[in-house]
């Protein structure tokens, strides 16, 4: 029997609906959207179909979306593409010490050919305070960029608020959105952002697809240099296929946000309250209530959170970030909140998704009770 699946911050598997969407473009439909003939022009076609679709997701402009590999590529091209193409603006940054590696390695590459980076710490709960963000702003500052959920506790980000700063200081601003698309509104112009990262394996599309959203206006150097493919941006015959898949998460998202955010609320809150009731000690990490409907942290008192999957082969789960897992580490997150090492090392990132279902909740909290229960005890 396959383990009950928690861990949909690392990765979704690709909709029914997105993988019937896709397979025609492997095969029969192969054309390359360049070519002027019959082939080129029904890749074409789906390609502009994919991108209003995530168009309409995002509340923007079909033009404003640029497609890209994948949310880390999509990072690196708003950072580095941005800095490069606007440093006689400014050659300050301000990010924070939670986000991604695909911000904070981009970001000290800047570092590296002569911009500054201020990264602003968070609270408690994982939250970044707005005034920060104000007292961290010089005559120098270039771009902001904030992650809207943190991948490892779920913490939404006040973007609005630093967004209407940025505008009223004619700063950049740039979330990575990868998280967030297709669990909550990411609404361009609500969010007040110039630019938002997407990923596509977030939310139900395969695995090495993207999207960049670029507002109208702001300038940027391409990463890559080849052809004109995405306005220049992104050069390289497009992955046609993918893309299409993009297109369709995107537009399922669109249909079933408004029923699917509050049966997976609903889940992961009484999955919470579970384990509360089975297992003493068991404490969240992340916001109470500015967090992403999905995700729970959680830390077991006088548990190391990886053994305690590691006795659980019954779900798939992960301590924290898929990227970091196995490091043997405390998470860099939960030690930027001020986590305490034991309450750290404790941790479970348990996210659950669409076709998560009620039963699986209480058979994971039954199966984690028991075996935090049995560590505890000293049982191997």
């Amino acid at each position: 029997m396959k383990p009950i699946y928690l861990d949909y911050n690392a990765t979704t598997p690709a909709d029914p609906e997105v993988v019937a969407e896709l397979l025609p473009y492997l095969a029969g439909d192969f054309g390359n959207p360049s070519s002027g003939h019959p082939y080129g022009r029904k890749a074409r076609e789906a390609v502009e179909l994919a991108r209003e679709r995530v168009a309409a997701l995002l509340g923007c402009d079909r033009t404003e979306v640029i497609f890209t590999g994948g949310g880390t590529e999509a990072n690196n091209l708003a950072l580095i593409g941005v800095a490069l193409a606007n440093q006689e603006r400014g050659k300050h940054i301000i990010s924070t010490t939670i986000e991604h590696p695909a911000v904070l390695k981009p970001l000290e590459r800047l570092v590296e050919l002569g911009f500054s980076v201020t990264l602003l710490p968070v609270d408690g709960t994982g939250r970044l305070d707005p005034e920060a963000v104000r007292r961290a702003i010089t005559r120098d500052t270039l771009l902001i960029s904030v992650m809207h959920a943190n991948n490892e506790v779920g913490t939404l980000q006040p973007l609005r608020e630093i967004g209407e700063e940025a505008r009223e200081k004619g700063i950049l601003f740039h979330t990575d959105a990868a998280q967030s698309v297709g669990k909550i509104p990411t609404l361009t112009d609500q969010l007040r952002v110039d630019l938002l990262t997407v990923a596509g394996h977030k939310f139900y599309a395969p695995k090495g697809v993207g999207a960049l959203f670029v507002r109208r206006g702001v300038k940027m150097h391409p990463c890559l240099l080849g052809a004109g493919q995405e306005g220049g941006l992104r050069p390289g015959t497009e992955n046609v296929a993918y893309i299409v898949a993009l297109g369709k998460a995107a537009e399922l998202a669109s249909l079933r946000l408004a029923s699917e955010g509050p049966r997976i609320l609903s889940l992961r809150d009484h999955f919470h309250e579970r384990l509360k009731a089975l297992v003493e000690g068991v404490s969240l990490n992340g916001h109470p209530v500015e967090r992403l409907p999905n995700t729970l942290n959680v830390s077991f008192r006088g548990v190391i959170g990886a053994e305690l999957l590691e006795r659980t082969p019954e779900i798939a789960a992960s301590t924290g970030s898929a990227c970091h897992e196995g490091s043997g580490e405390l998470s860099g997150v939960l030690k930027a909140m001020g986590t305490s090492r034991e309450q750290g090392f404790g941790a479970v990132r348990l996210s659950i998704g669409r076709i998560t279902t009620a039963a699986e909740i209480e058979r994971a909290a039954e199966v984690l009770a028991q075996r935090a229960g049995e560590l505890r005890a000293g049982k191997r």
